[in-house]
Protein backbone atom coordinates (compact mmCIF):
# COMPACT_ATOMS: atom_id res chain seq x y z
CA UNK A 1 0.00 0.00 0.00
CA UNK A 2 1.72 3.45 -0.91
CA UNK A 3 1.58 5.96 1.46
CA UNK A 4 0.63 9.70 0.78
CA UNK A 5 4.25 10.98 1.76
CA UNK A 6 5.02 15.06 3.26
CA UNK A 7 6.52 14.88 -0.19
CA UNK A 8 3.60 13.89 -2.18
CA UNK A 9 1.65 16.59 -0.36
CA UNK A 10 3.62 19.48 -1.29
CA UNK A 11 4.27 18.43 -4.61
CA UNK A 12 0.37 18.38 -5.25
CA UNK A 13 -0.39 21.51 -2.63
CA UNK A 14 2.46 23.94 -3.34
CA UNK A 15 0.57 27.24 -2.24
CA UNK A 16 -2.91 28.83 -1.73
CA UNK A 17 -3.41 28.66 -5.78
CA UNK A 18 -3.25 24.90 -5.88
CA UNK A 19 -5.52 24.41 -3.15
CA UNK A 20 -8.13 26.86 -5.03
CA UNK A 21 -7.91 25.28 -7.89
CA UNK A 22 -8.32 21.73 -5.86
CA UNK A 23 -11.13 23.08 -4.16
CA UNK A 24 -12.84 24.33 -7.24
CA UNK A 25 -12.56 20.73 -8.83
CA UNK A 26 -14.42 18.85 -6.64
CA UNK A 27 -17.22 21.78 -6.50
CA UNK A 28 -17.57 21.81 -9.84
CA UNK A 29 -16.58 18.41 -12.32
CA UNK A 30 -16.29 20.60 -15.18
CA UNK A 31 -13.65 22.96 -13.47
CA UNK A 32 -12.33 25.52 -15.28
CA UNK A 33 -15.77 25.59 -17.23
CA UNK A 34 -18.09 26.64 -13.94
CA UNK A 35 -22.04 26.92 -13.63
CA UNK A 36 -22.75 30.72 -14.66
CA UNK A 37 -25.36 32.04 -13.07
CA UNK A 38 -26.05 34.92 -15.25
CA UNK A 39 -25.09 32.76 -18.45
CA UNK A 40 -27.12 29.81 -17.29
CA UNK A 41 -24.90 27.15 -18.28
CA UNK A 42 -20.88 26.24 -17.66
CA UNK A 43 -18.83 28.69 -19.10
CA UNK A 44 -14.83 29.31 -18.78
CA UNK A 45 -13.76 31.07 -15.72
CA UNK A 46 -10.53 33.16 -15.09
CA UNK A 47 -9.01 33.60 -11.78
CA UNK A 48 -9.17 36.98 -9.93
CA UNK A 49 -5.72 37.89 -9.05
CA UNK A 50 -5.57 38.18 -5.45
CA UNK A 51 -9.27 36.63 -4.30
CA UNK A 52 -10.26 33.43 -4.22
CA UNK A 53 -12.73 33.54 -6.83
CA UNK A 54 -13.34 33.40 -10.42
CA UNK A 55 -14.82 35.47 -12.72
CA UNK A 56 -16.87 34.44 -16.32
CA UNK A 57 -14.84 35.10 -19.16
CA UNK A 58 -18.17 35.95 -21.08
CA UNK A 59 -20.04 38.26 -18.71
CA UNK A 60 -17.72 38.64 -15.55
CA UNK A 61 -19.76 37.18 -13.02
CA UNK A 62 -17.90 35.98 -9.97
CA UNK A 63 -17.75 32.51 -8.76
CA UNK A 64 -16.62 31.72 -5.06
CA UNK A 65 -15.57 27.99 -4.94
CA UNK A 66 -14.92 28.18 -0.99
CA UNK A 67 -18.55 28.98 -0.45
CA UNK A 68 -20.45 27.21 2.38
CA UNK A 69 -17.05 25.23 3.63
CA UNK A 70 -14.78 25.38 6.65
CA UNK A 71 -12.36 27.82 4.32
CA UNK A 72 -14.84 30.42 3.08
CA UNK A 73 -14.54 32.83 6.35
CA UNK A 74 -11.36 31.89 7.14
CA UNK A 75 -8.02 34.49 7.06
CA UNK A 76 -5.77 31.30 7.52
CA UNK A 77 -4.03 29.94 4.43
CA UNK A 78 -5.30 27.26 2.41
CA UNK A 79 -1.88 25.63 2.78
CA UNK A 80 -2.74 25.79 6.15
CA UNK A 81 -5.71 24.14 6.20
CA UNK A 82 -4.76 21.59 3.80
CA UNK A 83 -1.78 20.65 6.09
CA UNK A 84 -3.59 20.44 9.16
CA UNK A 85 -6.14 17.66 7.56
CA UNK A 86 -3.19 16.08 6.21
CA UNK A 87 -1.51 15.40 9.19
CA UNK A 88 -4.93 14.68 11.42
CA UNK A 89 -5.58 12.20 8.66
CA UNK A 90 -2.35 10.86 8.11
CA UNK A 91 -1.16 10.79 11.85
CA UNK A 92 -1.88 6.94 13.32
CA UNK A 93 -1.64 8.06 16.96
CA UNK A 94 -3.89 11.62 16.48
CA UNK A 95 -2.90 14.93 17.37
CA UNK A 96 -3.74 17.77 19.55
CA UNK A 97 -4.82 21.04 18.67
CA UNK A 98 -1.69 22.56 20.95
CA UNK A 99 0.47 20.62 18.11
CA UNK A 100 -1.51 22.32 15.52
CA UNK A 101 -0.50 25.66 16.88
CA UNK A 102 3.46 24.44 16.45
CA UNK A 103 2.85 23.03 12.88
CA UNK A 104 1.05 25.81 11.90
CA UNK A 105 2.85 28.84 13.24
CA UNK A 106 -0.85 30.30 14.08
CA UNK A 107 -2.62 31.12 17.47
CA UNK A 108 -4.00 28.21 20.08
CA UNK A 109 -7.49 29.85 19.09
CA UNK A 110 -7.07 29.39 15.74
CA UNK A 111 -5.48 25.95 15.77
CA UNK A 112 -8.46 24.61 17.96
CA UNK A 113 -10.86 25.99 15.80
CA UNK A 114 -9.05 24.39 12.85
CA UNK A 115 -9.01 21.32 14.73
CA UNK A 116 -12.42 21.19 15.78
CA UNK A 117 -14.07 21.84 12.73
CA UNK A 118 -11.93 19.21 10.48
CA UNK A 119 -12.64 16.63 13.34
CA UNK A 120 -16.39 17.54 12.94
CA UNK A 121 -16.04 16.78 9.34
CA UNK A 122 -14.27 13.85 8.85
CA UNK A 123 -17.15 12.51 11.43
CA UNK A 124 -19.70 12.90 9.40
CA UNK A 125 -21.20 10.05 7.84
CA UNK A 126 -20.44 9.52 4.24
CA UNK A 127 -22.67 6.56 3.80
CA UNK A 128 -21.63 3.73 2.16
CA UNK A 129 -18.28 3.06 0.60
CA UNK A 130 -17.25 1.14 -2.11
CA UNK A 131 -14.58 0.66 -4.46
CA UNK A 132 -10.61 0.47 -2.88
CA UNK A 133 -10.60 1.70 0.23
CA UNK A 134 -8.19 1.57 3.23
CA UNK A 135 -9.33 1.41 6.97
CA UNK A 136 -7.28 2.37 9.84
CA UNK A 137 -7.50 3.44 13.81
CA UNK A 138 -6.17 6.34 15.11
CA UNK A 139 -6.56 8.11 18.59
CA UNK A 140 -7.36 11.74 19.08
CA UNK A 141 -7.96 13.99 22.44
CA UNK A 142 -5.91 13.70 25.18
CA UNK A 143 -5.21 15.47 28.52
CA UNK A 144 -6.22 19.22 29.04
CA UNK A 145 -3.84 21.43 29.42
CA UNK A 146 -2.86 22.26 33.23
CA UNK A 147 -4.52 19.05 34.42
CA UNK A 148 -2.72 16.94 36.99
CA UNK A 149 -1.60 13.47 35.95
CA UNK A 150 -4.96 11.14 37.60
CA UNK A 151 -3.43 8.10 39.25
CA UNK A 152 -4.80 4.50 38.45
CA UNK A 153 -5.77 3.19 35.11
CA UNK A 154 -7.79 5.16 32.79
CA UNK A 155 -11.16 4.40 31.89
CA UNK A 156 -13.53 5.11 28.88
CA UNK A 157 -15.02 7.49 30.69
CA UNK A 158 -11.78 9.40 31.93
CA UNK A 159 -12.07 12.94 29.65
CA UNK A 160 -8.02 12.85 29.97
CA UNK A 161 -7.68 9.92 28.20
CA UNK A 162 -7.39 9.50 23.86
CA UNK A 163 -10.17 8.65 22.07
CA UNK A 164 -10.01 5.94 19.22
CA UNK A 165 -11.25 6.83 16.05
CA UNK A 166 -11.67 3.80 13.50
CA UNK A 167 -11.65 5.82 9.55
CA UNK A 168 -12.43 4.28 6.28
CA UNK A 169 -11.71 6.26 3.09
CA UNK A 170 -12.05 5.72 -0.08
CA UNK A 171 -9.59 6.65 -2.59
CA UNK A 172 -10.48 9.75 -4.38
CA UNK A 173 -13.49 9.44 -2.99
CA UNK A 174 -15.74 9.71 0.39
CA UNK A 175 -14.53 9.14 3.99
CA UNK A 176 -16.36 7.42 7.25
CA UNK A 177 -14.72 8.67 10.89
CA UNK A 178 -16.55 6.55 13.87
CA UNK A 179 -15.45 7.47 17.86
CA UNK A 180 -15.71 4.12 19.11
CA UNK A 181 -14.99 2.71 22.64
CA UNK A 182 -12.35 0.55 21.47
CA UNK A 183 -10.00 -0.59 18.50
CA UNK A 184 -10.82 -4.74 19.65
CA UNK A 185 -12.31 -7.00 15.99
CA UNK A 186 -15.89 -6.88 17.62
CA UNK A 187 -16.12 -3.40 17.60
CA UNK A 188 -14.49 -2.90 13.90
CA UNK A 189 -15.92 -5.49 11.98
CA UNK A 190 -19.31 -4.37 12.23
CA UNK A 191 -18.78 -0.40 11.60
CA UNK A 192 -16.72 -2.08 8.07
CA UNK A 193 -20.22 -4.28 7.06
CA UNK A 194 -22.20 -1.38 7.94
CA UNK A 195 -20.81 0.79 5.76
CA UNK A 196 -18.27 -0.86 2.87
CA UNK A 197 -19.86 -3.18 0.81
CA UNK A 198 -18.89 -6.63 -0.10
CA UNK A 199 -16.16 -7.08 -2.77
CA UNK A 200 -14.55 -3.85 -2.13
CA UNK A 201 -11.21 -4.50 -1.85
CA UNK A 202 -9.90 -3.30 1.65
CA UNK A 203 -6.38 -2.16 2.71
CA UNK A 204 -5.37 -2.80 6.40
CA UNK A 205 -2.06 -2.44 8.26
CA UNK A 206 -0.74 -5.91 9.66
CA UNK A 207 -3.47 -5.44 12.87
CA UNK A 208 -5.31 -8.58 13.92
CA UNK A 209 -8.62 -7.13 13.69
CA UNK A 210 -8.91 -7.18 10.30
CA UNK A 211 -8.41 -10.63 10.12
CA UNK A 212 -11.34 -12.08 9.13
CA UNK A 213 -11.78 -9.38 6.25
CA UNK A 214 -11.51 -12.11 3.14
CA UNK A 215 -14.04 -14.42 5.39
CA UNK A 216 -16.69 -11.64 5.21
CA UNK A 217 -16.34 -11.15 1.70
CA UNK A 218 -13.85 -8.21 0.85
CA UNK A 219 -10.24 -8.37 -0.96
CA UNK A 220 -8.35 -7.61 2.17
CA UNK A 221 -4.64 -6.14 1.33
CA UNK A 222 -1.90 -5.89 3.88
CA UNK A 223 1.64 -5.59 3.65
CA UNK A 224 2.89 -9.01 5.26
CA UNK A 225 0.46 -11.66 3.23
CA UNK A 226 0.21 -9.72 -0.03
Amino acid sequence: MDRYTIFKFNEDFPDDDACLEHVAAMVYPTFPELPCRECKRPVKHHRLTGRKAYSCQECGTHVYPLAGTIFEKSRTPLKSWFYAMYIMSTTRMGISAKQLERELGVTYKTAWRMFKQIRTLMAEDAGTLSGILEVDETYVGGRPRHRQPRKGPRLASDPTAKRPIVGMVERGGNVHATVTPDTKRRTIMPLVKAHVLPDSTVFTDESAQYGTLKRDGYAHWRPSCN
